[in-house]
């Protein structure tokens, strides 16, 4: 178990400042979010920034297309990223700027420091130019054919049909990807970081805990390859700073951008009236914890410890990667339709549901995740809905409007709370080391178990006799506070469903004190989820309005106006009609509409049927009714089981379930 009373600074990766979030942004914002949401429950300092990474020639060449200087495009893409991480409940206690004062002054110190202990060394090097445009190419503005498999359109650093790696003097016939013109190469001397002077260095720091062991176990491969020095300097024009001493050598954004977790931080401080250097210093026994994704990972673990070790600043804790996200399984591809913005994502879901679903499939590893949209229908609604929130909705009405809101002296069943508050240890552990998913299974293993004693116990056939209404109170008791206790355990992942069920209990939750609520009042329950329909995931998913759904052909009259086809008595009488109880009744997990009743048939014995009855009936609603059943139809398989036989009911909108005259038994015949 970790230390109490820790004192932490956690940062995610700085978004780039050339668009609006999409999902993979928002999948790191979450885990992090989770982390220290944590944290701070449990009575920890824990400091959560985070920036907009502005720098660069993208950046540059995106503000001029839009007419607007570098520093305007920058604020208004920082302040649509601040509104989206908003959106999705991310919780930082600061969001900066790379192009801040305090960034330029920690880049400048740091170069400064390396430069003097001569690990900063000049080079002339070879590179395109674009004679239209006046700047040199980065690679990503460098377009031809590849050297080995002769596809065109390639970028200047490697071939995306058969994976090779190359330089943009390798291409063939290259072009430039800002003009369409042909590059010529020119010199230009260039400031490289001597990384390959900290190899001894790094190969301790690589190998000390401070990475997961598949991050480590790589870096050890380019370790004994050999390091080599990192150009950090950039030609002008450029957007960024200047290094010291130059009019027109700028430095590289990936030398200031994890500079401005320092800067973000500082700013913080300032605000704050707190000290800097009781996290950044050398000496510093604060911890420093960085959540990533994997393809940045040379540049957090192996170039960031060493610049801070050179520049006599500490170096982080634990540098946490994560993997991808996938779409249906498909890399997010605009063309494909899988690549969703985070805005585009709000227009039809609730963000709680997208942090629960990244929660149930993070755990500490560097694996991808899949957002598979027909399992995230499925996961939210039977997780949130049908487990979750369905312990409180079965049980609140029986307190508010039996017992006038006031909750049990007693639990009926004080052993079952008391097992589930003892799995927090077990809890505990999993959101520490980062193992949502594990945390998930474990909760939802206990509404499981809630759902089943509800089942068991049945209050709602209870409440139908008098003197047992003392029962019916304590059992819903226990279920509430059940419930009361697992939204505590999800209240990193849903915090605003946390904090909706604390208005209805009248009380707030604390991490360190799990007691049952008794002799309490409580609120008016109101409902704190609502189920996913596939028409949500249709529109998310539809390419544009151009695409939307055709309005459907007017039937045709005549046709509207036939009768049914006719049958005669014989085949009516082949219809076996029998009186079914239903003695059990349940949601089917992924099906919107329907019901798994189990069905008491008399000497037939029990009968399983799915029931599209789900919109106008509760399971719980229809526990004991009496209805008709088509007994001798054929068994029918589905994807959820199999269905042995049909209710008869009634309606368009609205659904009546048929149900014999009272005296009717199991099994009778209909006729």
């Amino acid at each position: 178990m970790a230390p109490q009373n820790r004192r932490i600074l956690v940062t995610s990766a700085l978004p780039y400042a050339n668009g609006p979030l999409h999902l993979g942004h928002i999948l790191e914002f979450t885990q992090t979010d989770i982390w220290v949401r944590y944290q701070k429950l449990k009575g920890n300092t824990c400091y959560y920034i985070c920036a907009s990474d502005a720098h660069g020639t993208a950046t540059m060449l995106k503000a001029e297309e839009q007419g607007l200087t570098p520093e305007d495009h920058v604020n208004k893409i920082k302040a649509s990223q601040v509104a989206s991480c908003d959106n999705f409940l991310i919780n930082f206690d600061n969001f900066y700027s790379t192009h801040s004062e305090e960034n330029r002054l920690f880049s400048e110190e740091i170069y400064n420091k390396l430069h003097a202990k001569g690990h900063i060394q000049k080079k002339t090097i070879k590179q395109l130019f674009d004679t239209e445009k006046g700047l040199f190419l980065a690679d990503r503005f460098i377009k031809g054919t590849c050297p080995k498999c002769k596809t065109p359109d390639q970028y200047g650093d490697n071939c995306e049909a058969c994976g090779t790696t190359y330089t943009p003097a390798d291409l063939i016939n290259p072009v430039s990807a800002l003009s369409g013109s042909t590059p010529v190469e020119k010199d230009s001397e260039h400031y490289f970081f001597k990384l390959e002077d900290f190899t001894d260095f790094l190969q301790e720091w690589t190998t000390s805990g401070h990475l997961q062991e598949p991050v480590s176990n790589k870096l050890q491969e380019w370790l004994e390859t050999g390091l080599q020095s990192w150009d950090i300097s950039r030609d002008a024009p450029y957007f960024g700073f200047n290094i010291p001493g130059t009019d027109d050598k700028y430095f590289y954004v990936w030398l200031d951008a994890p500079i401005g977790y320092m800067a973000s931080f500082k700013n913080f401080c300032d605000n704050k009236n707190m000290d800097f250097n009781q996290f950044w210093a050398k000496d510093s026994t604060a911890e420093l914890y960085h959540f990533i994704g994997k393809d940045i990972i040379n540049f957090h673990a192996l170039f960031w410890p060493a610049m801070l070790s050179a520049s006599n600043y500490r170096t982080p804790t634990g540098v946490f990667a994560h993997g991808f996200v996938t779409v249906n399984g498909q890399k997010m591809s605009k063309s494909r339709g899988t690549f969703i913005n985070a805005d585009d994502y709000l227009k039809h879901f609730d963000p709680e549901h997208l942090r629960y679903y990244y929660a149930s499939k993070l755990t500490s590893q560097v694996d991808d995740i899949d957002l598979n949209l027909e399992d995230f229908l499925g996961k939210v609604n039977t997780d949130i809905v049908n487990k979750l929130v369905n312990i409180a909705s079965r049980c609140a009405k029986f307190i508010t409007k039996g017992n006038n809101g006031m909750l049990a002296s007693t639990l009926d069943n004080p052993a079952l709370f008391d097992d589930a508050a003892a799995q927090q240890s077990t809890i505990d552990e999993h959101y520490e080391n980062r193992e949502y998913a594990k945390a998930i299974r474990l909760i939802m293993k206990l509404a499981d178990d809630a759902n089943k004693y509800i089942d068991e116990k049945a209050p709602w056939a209870l409440a139908k006799e008098p003197d047992k209404s003392d029962d019916v109170i304590a059992i819903c008791t226990t279920g509430l506070n059940l419930f009361r206790l697992l939204i505590t355990y999800l209240t990193p992942v849903l915090p605003e469903m946390a904090k909706a069920a604390e208005a209805f209990f009248n009380k707030s939750t604390n991490w360190s004190d799990l007691t049952p609520l008794l002799d309490h009042q409580i609120n008016h329950f109101k409902p704190l989820a609502k189920r996913i329909e596939q028409k949500q995931i249709d529109a998310l998913l539809a390419p544009s309005p151009a695409n939307e759904e055709k309005p459907k052909k007017k039937k045709d009259k005549k046709a509207q106006a036939e009768p049914p086809s006719e049958i005669g008595i014989d085949q009516f009488l082949a219809v076996d009609l029998r009186v079914a109880k239903i003695i059990d009744a349940n949601a089917v997990e992924g099906a919107d509409k329907l019901l798994a009743l189990k069905l008491d048939v008399g000497n037939l014995g029990e009968r399983q049927v799915f029931s599209g009855i789900k919109s106008s009936y509760s399971p719980e609603a229809l526990i004991g009714k009496h209805t008709v059943l088509v007994a001798n139809l054929k068994p029918r398989k589905m994807r959820f089981g199999v269905s042995e036989g049909m209710i008869l009911a009634a309606g368009n909108k609205d659904i009546y379930l048929l149900s014999p005259d009272d005296g009717a038994k199991p099994g009778d015949k209909v006729s």
